[in-house]
């Protein structure tokens, strides 16, 4: 029977004419499958809709409420289900993912989604997550990035690693299986000058140094290794296909001298492995079964499956995600560093960059990355983030609970017609919290100059407090009109810096409410937005806002 529905039809048409000031019966209808309305009954619940709507249109505003709480029991809210990653191919035995940063700059967000990915399915199937510190490039990497890491990574993502291993330790193995490769014929060394090589792979065409045979190039291996060769002057390439459509197989670089020397073995190694020859190696030993990254990589593949059947070492199931390309932010290490060099940027955690170190120092939470991993998944195009990406899950996180206070922006100090009686009020610290603030009232009154400008004779409410009309001498009102626009006041307070993410200053005052406030707690600043307390100066208070 069609009158089955009557109560769920009268409840949305009531929220949407509230809502929306009318009602729409092609709103009403969708919400009805919800409630088990099959398709077929269409036109039998469309009367039935037509006299709802007819009805509800007809009442007041203030008789809509009324009858809405009489029926408000019908509506079915949709729950939204929370996103997850999908399950993973091909798991046989115990799962374990790596990451593998490379210690050369401090991570960005970037970053964070592909280990905090590796990061949850370790977890997921109570497998394990390995760290490996690809270092094989003296000339970039640091202690002091293999340090930052580290704490952006426990102590901000707060994964925790099963093992801990940097590639520049296994370099005694990998210059073994280099010689395998030499003592198979699928390795040789190379003297061309660089312009050359690049000319012949790109025309797909064989150098001399390739017909050398397996005694000559393991000599020459044994003496480049010993530092005879200076930078440029020798490599070793491997043996691929210099005809292949795939440029990455033909004939790479797998080992090349580097004069600097390195952060944790000085001056010990003069030949250093490249990312194509180490990779495929380290994911074996260290017993990896699958691989996630990123779809950036999808040329190499075909060079790093070579490289391990060459030398007999398993192959893992690799499982390809879109690029995460971050938009409208430098991400380049050494463009960071010029920058922060020249004085422009304040650091690596500088309000402008996505780094880890500026996104935590903001407020932006580790549940934001992990819930922004679940939404983008395993997405197999590329994936354009931004920091509105970032501040829609965090504004949703952080407004279930986060304290609110007034902050007025370039503070005006408001000429009142009459004094003040009022000495103090009590405010909620959130909606939904049943905890107060006292908030004192002086005799001095302050909103910022911009409301002052915008609302200048008009009546405004000033929140919690009462109604006023603003003008040079602005007149407190006997008015409890709650329909005039809410601005936020401040009459005892302190100083307020608040670093805004164009990296400038604003100034202000916030309200002594604020004095509850612990190092590193964000608040809402209500009309302003989301900040975090970065320090507190005597009676100055410094933030770094997080977001609207």
């Amino acid at each position: 029977c069609m009158s089955d529905f009557s109560n769920e039809i009268r409840a949305y048409a009531l929220k949407n004419a509230i809502v929306y000031g009318k009602v729409d019966a092609g709103k009403i209808l969708p919400k009805l499958f919800q409630h088990g309305l099959d398709k077929k009954d269409i036109g039998k619940v469309m009367p039935e809709i037509t006299k709802a709507v007819s009805e509800i249109s007809a009442l007041s505003p203030e008789k809509r409420i009324q009858e809405f709480e009489k029926f408000k029991d019908y509506i079915k809210e949709r729950e939204e289900k929370e996103k997850t990653l999908p399950e993973l191919p091909n798991v046989k035995g115990m799962v374990i993912t790596r990451l593998p940063p490379e210690p050369s700059k401090y991570l960005h967000i970037g970053h964070a989604i592909s280990f905090v990915l590796n990061y949850i399915y370790a977890k997921r199937y109570n497998g394990r997550c390995l760290l490996r510190f690809e270092d094989a490039n003296p000339e970039k990497v640091s202690q002091e990035y293999v340090d930052a890491i580290l704490d952006d990574i426990k102590n901000y993502l707060d994964i925790k690693f099963d093992d801990l291993r940097f590639v520049s330790d296994d370099l005694p193995l990998l210059y073994d299986y280099a010689e395998k490769l030499i003592k198979k014929e699928k390795a040789y060394m190379c003297f061309c000058s660089r312009e050359i090589m690049q000319d012949f792979r790109h025309k797909g065409k064989e150098c001399e140094c390739r017909k050398n045979k397996e005694d000559k190039n393991l000599k020459e291996w044994k003496n480049f290794l010993k530092g005879d060769y200076m930078k440029g002057e020798a490599i070793l390439r491997i043996k691929g296909d210099m005809q292949s459509k795939n440029h990455v197989m033909r004939d790479s670089v797998i080992f090349r001298a580097v004069a600097e020397k390195h952060f944790r073995h000085g001056a010990k190694y003069k030949v250093w492995p490249m990312y194509d020859f180490y990779n495929p190696i380290e994911d074996s030993l260290m017993g990896v079964p699958h691989v996630l990254r990123s779809n950036e990589f999808e040329q190499r593949v075909e060079l790093q499956d070579y490289i391990k059947e060459a030398l007999g070492l398993k192959k893992q199931t690799i499982i390809q995600y879109g690029r995460f390309n971050v938009i409208d932010a430098t991400t380049k290490g050494r463009e960071i560093r010029e920058l922060i060099e020249s004085g422009e940027l304040i650091g690596w955690d500088d309000p402008r960059l996505v780094t880890l170190r500026a996104l935590k120092r903001r407020g932006i939470k580790k549940e934001v990355i992990y819930a922004l991993v679940n939404e983008v998944g395993l997405s197999k195009y590329a994936v354009n983030l931004d920091f509105n990406m970032i501040a829609a899950i965090s504004r949703k996180l952080l407004d279930k609970s986060t304290e609110r206070y007034y902050f007025v922006k370039a503070p005006k100090k408001l000429s009142l017609s009459s004094g003040i009686k009022i000495k103090e009020v009590k405010i909620k610290i959130h909606p939904d919290k049943e905890e107060y603030r006292v908030v004192k009232v002086g005799k001095d009154i302050f909103i910022s100059q911009e409301d002052f400008n915008n609302f200048k004779g008009k009546e405004v409410r000033l929140m919690n407090l009462f109604n006023v009309r603003l003008g040079e001498k602005s007149e407190i009102l006997n008015s409890d009109n709650m329909k005039v626009q809410k601005i936020q006041w401040v009459s005892s307070g302190f100083k307020a810096k608040i670093l805004m993410d164009d990296g400038k200053f604003i100034e202000g005052l916030v309200e002594d409410g604020i004095k509850r406030l612990k190092n590193s707690e964000i608040v809402q600043l209500e009309r302003f937005g989301f900040v975090k307390l970065d320090k507190k100066e005597k009676e100055e208070y410094e933030f770094w806002f997080t977001h609207k």
